[in-house]
């Protein structure tokens, strides 16, 4: 863990694509850019494959008088492109959308721009059939428009050249979970590389014009073509940051200085020669990889990267066996498996590999066979990359160990969000709605910053099929779907009106809400009980009688009350909304559908004998989830909800929830009034800092888990916030706040979380057997401390001292 803190002290910010990248409703100087066809053509290279993989350069010459003061371009790309203005990378994207929203960046170039000649040049790479299963494409082309008649002179067209990077061809990876779906490896042959088309004086005389394609065509505008809507960006550009590797854990057929890696410092592998390099960032991280060397014609260098190393059990038959990892600190008797670039020297000096696409690596394993020459590694290191998260919160205790569960959290929550929140960012960087509702609150708060939450709840909203349901992830280039993550989608709704001020945005939702809730009456019996419902009905990875690929058990009729409940919530909150933002009558129908499927759910689940919600209407399955769900639903209230909170933790014949789900369980426990014992519910997260973890695993089982780095176990970075200082919003948009504080056996804890009008501040002390509790809100920001079952008003704007 200590290797862990150091990342944060090492990283040295490249603020410069955070500050070129500027937003276009502020800075666009011509609105008919976001009305009407734009000048610049999409362009591609010709003759060449419009879907197959591919990577291709195009770049421009051009001559200005005088360095400007701003310089603003608006530029995207298909699959994806790195834009460079001078030999300097500008910009990077398009964030990832789809066909109807396709994103274009806006960048202010001028820092790169000098007096008289200037290149600008972009790569634009094309995955093909192995593109990133989030990666939606129509064909290889890229786009630059000017903001206005100045920077037009840069428009693209056919004053643009362009040719294709020959010495790339895709890596298949080969992993040992079969479901991967990040996109391929690349292998880069530098023999047949172009050596400085980034620059000015780079002659293209022998390049091919530009093709054109069409005009590119902001969203809405009119025009007999197909291809991109664009629209402009809705998030910031990607934070950067420079990442020195941290240490060597092996080496082999190489005797390696003590500064290497973690300094700049050259090596040199002998002619005819082969060495194996095993290297530990010490934490898992997002970054490029830059490998750069000189000499060692023809000799060949292999990037692997791993999350972890696996025990060497591949001839095992038992599946679990050939899957462990063990603790993530340990090398010895492991194999290493995982996604791999390769690269072959031309010879030069100073050569330079950095991969296309960002990669996801604990390990780094450089394996290196030279020919008949002598190769040097003059440098390797990587450039972190993620949404420009900034961490406001704060929660510290008596307990040091909560302090790093915190700091895991985040780190793991800021590794699964880039363009969008992911699930994961080794396996499939998909948004999942189940996973991206925890990360959106995570976001909310630990940062105050709600624009990829935002994003994520536009997405998912465009990705809404004719027959009402949302796909369980966006984007996405094959379409998936898990009915009851609509309904998690309808959650985040209410989370976002909870926490933001921003009902506007909310109330434009109601449309597709109505389209959900309408897609899933139409499973629904007169009881209101849904039968066979159709698609993926994922609720967690539990292991249990009854459980299968996620699914809660079903009943012999068909029905489940997993479902059931999980709609009923649905209706509930959607109730609230259009009571709050939408239309009368739809409150009304969605009060009487939960109404009669409250009733129904307890005549067809609840086993008078067990206290129990059974899963099935045979009553023979039972599980941690169903009875959660009861709970924070309503089904029971008071005593009878503490009694059935307590059965949970204790009844061993329930299935437990995995540490996904526990989210769930962990809200319905605290709201069956158990919430001071929420601190003894953390033993995966314990588990996971034994075992080595810097990112919290997939599944409850760290030793088998297929993703090392899933922010769908990063919710205590919202309880101990919320539940453990008692930081909760008590009205739309936060409009008012409430401090339920539950700390345990804790003697101090103190802490501090964004809010729309400032931060909320806390400190709590047990002092001559008194708790003495500090208290700041914001100014203009009402709200009470609840303490025992009494009520504190809390004056805003200053401290609030007050002795409980």
């Amino acid at each position: 863990m200590a290797a862990f803190n150091c990342y944060k002290k090492t990283s040295t910010i490249i603020w410069l694509l955070l500050l070129s990248c500027i937003s276009v409703s502020a800075q666009n100087n011509n609105p008919d850019l976001l009305h009407k066809p734009w000048k610049a053509y999409w362009i591609t290279a010709p003759g060449v494959s419009s879907n197959g993989y591919g990577v291709y350069h195009f770049r421009k010459n051009f001559e200005i008088a005088s360095k400007p003061v701003s310089f603003i371009i608006h530029v995207s790309g298909d699959n994806r492109y790195k834009l460079y203005v001078n030999g300097t990378l500008a910009s990077l994207g398009p964030a990832r959308s789809d066909l109807f929203h396709w994103n274009y960046e806006t960048v202010d170039i001028a820092p790169y721009l000098r007096m008289g000649k200037n290149a600008i040049s972009s790569v634009v790479w094309n995955d093909g059939d192995l593109r990133p299963e989030s990666q939606i494409s129509f064909r290889t082309a890229f786009i630059l428009q000017g903001a206005s008649a100045t920077e037009e002179v840069i428009n693209t067209d056919t004053s643009w050249k362009c040719a294709k990077d020959s010495s790339y061809q895709p890596l298949s990876p080969q992993l040992v979970y079969s479901y991967y779906v990040a996109g391929p490896g690349e292998f880069v042959d530098m023999r047949q590389s172009t050596n400085n088309w980034l620059t000015i004086d780079f002659n293209d005389g022998g390049w091919n014009k530009a093709q054109p394609i069409f005009n590119g065509l902001p969203k809405g505008a009119f025009a007999y073509t197909d291809g991109w809507m664009l629209v402009p960006r809705p998030i910031p550009a990607l934070e950067l940051s420079t990442q020195r590797l941290s240490k060597v854990r092996s080496a082999e057929g190489i005797s390696l200085p003590a500064s290497f890696p973690e300094n700049k410092t050259a090596i040199t592998i002998p002619a005819n020669a082969s060495t194996t390099i095993l290297l530990d960032q010490t934490f898992l991280t997002n970054a490029f990889p830059t490998l750069v060397f000189s000499k060692g014609k023809e000799a060949t260098m292999v990037l692997g990267y791993a999350e972890a190393l696996y025990i060497n059990e591949e001839d095992n038959k038992d599946w679990r066996a050939q899957h462990q990892k063990g603790n993530r600190d340990s090398i010895e008797g492991k194999r290493f498996v995982g996604r791999k670039d390769s690269i072959i020297s031309n010879g030069t000096a100073s050569q330079q590999f950095t991969s296309l696409e960002w990669r996801t690596y604990r390990y780094l394993q450089l394996k290196i066979t030279t020919r008949n020459e002598p190769l040097t590694i003059d440098d390797i290191y990587g450039t972190f990359v993620g949404y420009p998260f900034q961490l406001k919160a704060k929660f510290n205790t008596d307990d040091p160990e909560l302090s790093k569960i915190m700091e895991v959290g985040w780190h793991t929550a800021r590794l699964c969000a880039i363009e969008t929140y992911m699930d994961c960012p080794y396996y499939e960087q998909l948004q999942y709605v189940g996973d991206t509702r925890i990360q959106g609150l995570i976001s909310l708060y630990n940062s105050g910053d709600d624009r990829l939450m935002r994003n994520a709840i536009n997405l998912i909203d465009a990705s809404r099929m004719a027959e009402g349901l949302t796909l369980s992830r966006y984007p996405t280039a094959s379409p998936q779907e898990i009915a009851p993550f609509s309904l998690w989608w309808i959650g985040m709704l209410h989370d976002y009106w909870m926490y933001r001020p921003d009902a506007d945005f909310i109330k434009n939702k109601l449309p597709g809400m109505r389209q959900v809730l309408w897609f899933f009456s139409q499973y629904q019996q007169k009881d209101g009980s849904l039968r066979n419902l159709p698609y993926w009905s994922f609720t967690d990875w539990a292991e249990g009688n009854g459980w299968h690929n996620g699914i809660a058990p079903m009943g012999k009729d068909g029905s489940s009350a997993s479902l059931d409940l999980q709609l009923l919530w649905a209706y509930q909150i959607a109730t609230e909304l259009e009571s709050k933002l939408g239309m009368q009558a739809y409150a009304t129908q969605y009060k009487a559908a939960a109404d009669i499927l409250k009733a129904t759910i307890r005549k067809k689940y609840w086993d008078a004998g067990k206290h129990l919600f059974a899963d099935v209407p045979e009553k023979d399955l039972y599980s941690q989830h169903v009875n959660a769900l009861a709970i924070l639903t309503g089904m029971v209230t008071g005593t009878e909800a503490n009694g059935l909170a307590k059965k949970i933790l204790t009844d061993t014949s329930l299935t437990p929830a995995t540490i996904y789900f526990k989210y769930y369980v962990h809200q319905a426990l605290i709201k069956a009034g158990l919430g001071n014992d929420y601190l003894n519910w953390l033993d995966v997260w314990h588990q996971n800092l034994k075992m080595g973890m810097t990112t919290w695993a997939e599944i409850s089982d760290i030793n088998n888990t297929r993703s090392d780095c899933h922010a769908w176990g990063a919710h205590p970075n919202i309880e101990f916030l919320r539940t453990v200082l008692g930081m909760d919003t008590d009205a739309p948009g936060f409009g008012k706040v409430k401090i339920e504080p539950h700390l345990g056996t804790l003697k101090s804890a103190n802490g501090e979380m964004p809010h729309p009008n400032g931060m909320i501040k806390v400190q709590y002390r047990f002092e001559n057997n008194k708790w003495v509790a500090t208290i700041e809100l914001p100014k203009n920001t009402p709200g009470y401390l609840l303490w025992k079952g009494k009520r504190y008003e809390l004056k805003t704007g200053q401290k609030n001292v007050l002795t409980l």
